[in-house]
């Protein structure tokens, strides 16, 4: 059942990396859109490199969130992994205890 449990995990892990890049492609699709739009605004120039620079700098730190939100996800499924994993062992030799003093 653990096993399974732990698959499950990682198939969940997989779904949330998909999401996670639709959401940096939307994100960078708008970016891209706005960058365009003031490129084309009839405004001076200076103005228009500050609202692209302040545009980039948002899609910069909207990405850098969701970079560390899909790390914290990676190091709690981790964590859960190598719990499994001691837990399993740790049944296994209990087990194996068991068997020895039973023999």
């Amino acid at each position: 059942m653990g096993v399974t449990k732990t698959i499950s995990q990682l198939k969940n892990y997989s779904s949330m990396n998909d999401n996670s890049k639709v959401v940096i492609a939307l994100l960078a699709g708008l970016a891209a859109g706005a960058a365009l739009g003031l490129l084309f605004a009839p405004e001076k120039g200076s103005e228009t490199r500050d609202k692209l620079s302040e545009s980039l700098k948002n899609l910069g730190e909207s990405i850098k969130e969701t970079a560390a939100s899909e790390i914290d996800n990676l190091v709690g499924l981790k964590d859960k992994i190598i719990d499994n994993i001691k837990t399993k062992i740790q049944s296994a030799q209990d087990e194996f205890q068991d068997d020895l003093e039973h023999a």
